[in-house]
């Protein structure tokens, strides 16, 4: 009998040992339409097998006409700096189609306003691992995604990228 108690314990404190507060549970998985993305950085994993990712550059998306191509664009950490160059701005605000702006530590607000410097402008404390930016009219929309207790790890990341997907198929829709 005690034999049989202390298996018990040893198994109920593996168990324990193994559940990780800091990832989320039950991450839901994006099963919407197809969506085809575009990149500039390096191109993420991402759990699901309707998305296409299409690696462009910043030459690319100054050449426009996005909308056709692409459902949405990704600007990924590495290129967060130059993305936000003046230029980009009115792209952003026009192209018809969201964009999202992966571990950037300062919104939406330095790549949709021209004036704004990226480095000048301060991290935010939101605990965002994406924002997000859409407008369509004169009106914008800015979308924020945050990390599972706030802990970078491949399963809270996953679960971001899913939450986009279901973002830019609502946009879709809408249009």
């Amino acid at each position: 009998m005690r034999k049989i108690i202390l298996l018990f314990l040893l198994i109920s404190t593996l168990a324990a040992c193994s559940m990780d507060k800091n990832e989320v549970k039950d991450s839901p998985l994006y099963e919407g339409l197809d969506l085809t993305i575009g990149v500039v950085g390096k191109i993420p994993d991402v759990r699901e097998r309707n998305i296409v990712f299409k690696s462009i550059d910043l030459n690319d998306i100054r050449k426009g006409n996005l909308s056709s191509k692409y459902d949405a664009i990704f600007i990924m950490k590495e290129q967060l700096i130059e993305a936000a160059r003046a230029p980009y701005a009115n792209i952003y605000k026009n192209s018809g189609i969201p964009f999202f702006f992966i571990e950037s530590k300062k919104s939406h607000v330095p790549f949709v306003e021209a004036e704004i410097e990226y480095e000048a402008f301060p991290d935010t404390d939101s605990g965002e691992y994406a924002s997000g930016y859409y407008e369509i009219g004169d009106s914008g929309k800015s979308f924020g995604y945050g990390l599972y207790n706030d802990t970078v790890n491949e399963v809270n990341i996953l679960d971001v990228f899913s939450r986009i997907f279901m973002t830019i198929e609502q946009v879709n829709m809408k249009n």
